[in-house]
């Protein structure tokens, strides 16, 4: 929807500078001007492509053991440079770095603490597929005078004072909130501007979509397959209407289209790699989009918590994410509650993968 000629800098000066007295948040609107001025920069070097000499690999793994793009490595250093020396930072954590980055000593230090994957969905970029930029924002303790360090960051998601993240489409996208609703802005490039074009988006609570990656199936746990088992039944089984599947591999992607018009997103915990408990990081991923989300109205859960509750116990901590319209969410965190109290035995029988053939489903 048009919302006039709103720019971020206006709605960003009304929504945080002009609060009354205490409420006020000092320096947040600047420090989130700066994360708008990496994604003009980024979308800038993604619009050249290959021509710009930066697809590829970069001959070089991160702290995840994950090869990086080339460009995984231009776009982190557009988000340092452009954000480190405002004097409004203590320090930065990102996907493509090992630990805290600390604030140069020609630079002043601030109160925030910055949390981003510059470039999430890398792996389209040889295919010019969409891809996207997270970032998080967190306010440092009122009695902490140390230097940043990876216990500044280790915080519930739900002290985010910002969130949001930028698309890079057809047009380029910024979707933000800083506690007041999600709000999307659109960049207009003649003039390098983000104008408010989606204001209050809401997340329809009924939704027929579900993204997942079907590939890993054999290795989810019993309550998503049952879920996903349901949905491809369509009209023919026990929800009694048709499902559509969608899988980007970009979160950013996955997000963004349900946002626009409803829908699940599934990274669930599975069995693929034992040790590991989840496959996106809830730092830089997790938590920012879980804020997104819930604003709009929508749930975001591991399967069996809140993530927004949960305290990262390390910097590149991973988590399942499941996320998206309120009412499928919330069936997906009954279902698991159901198997772990030993209520969905049937389904869990590598015999009788179909519930509805054994248990009537009960309203949601």
């Amino acid at each position: 929807m048009q919302d006039g000629r709103t720019t971020l800098s206006k709605f960003l000066i009304d929504t945080l500078d002009r609060k009354p007295g205490p409420e006020a948040a000092s320096g947040l609107s600047a420090l989130l001007i700066d994360v708008a001025a990496s994604i003009k920069t980024i979308a800038a070097a993604l619009t050249r492509g290959a021509l710009g000499g930066q697809h590829g690999s970069a001959q070089s793994v991160n702290t995840h053991g994950e090869e990086q793009k080339k460009l995984d490595l231009v776009t982190n250093d557009i988000f340092l440079q452009h954000c480190e020396w405002d004097g409004l930072l203590a320090g930065m954590v990102s996907e493509e770095m090992d630990g805290v980055y600390a604030i140069p000593d020609a630079y002043p230090r601030g109160e925030y603490l910055l949390a981003f994957d510059p470039l999430d969905g890398s792996s389209n970029i040889d295919i010019n597929g969409v891809v996207g930029s997270i970032f998080s924002v967190l306010k440092r303790a009122p009695d902490e005078s140390h230097a940043a360090d990876e216990a500044s960051f280790l915080r519930p998601g739900r002290e985010q004072v910002a969130a949001g993240y930028a698309i890079y489409g057809p047009s380029t996208m910024l979707v933000l909130s800083v506690g007041n609703g999600t709000h999307g802005f659109t960049l207009e490039r003649d003039v390098g501007n983000f104008v408010l074009t989606h204001s209050d988006i809401r997340i329809p609570e009924d939704s027929c979509e579900f993204a997942i990656n079907a590939s890993n199936e054999r290795f989810w746990e019993p309550p998503v397959r049952r879920y996903v088992q349901e949905c491809k039944d369509g009209r023919t089984g026990c929800r009694a209407q048709d499902f559509n599947m969608r899988w980007i591999a970009s979160m950013v992607a996955e997000v963004h289209r349900i946002l626009m018009r409803g829908g699940v997103f599934m990274y669930p915990r599975d069995f693929k790699t034992p040790a590991m408990e989840g496959r996106l990081r809830l730092l830089y991923e997790a938590n920012p989009m879980s804020f997104i989300v819930e604003q709009a109205g929508g749930l975001s859960i591991t399967g069996r918590e809140r993530i927004l509750d949960m305290k990262a116990r390390a910097l590149h901590q991973r988590v399942p994410v499941i996320l998206g319209s309120r009412n499928e969410v919330a069936r997906i965190h009954r279902y698991h509650g159901e198997y772990d109290r030993g209520e969905d035995k049937p389904f869990t029988s590598p015999l009788f993968n179909e519930r509805s053939l054994f248990l009537p489903e009960t309203p949601a």
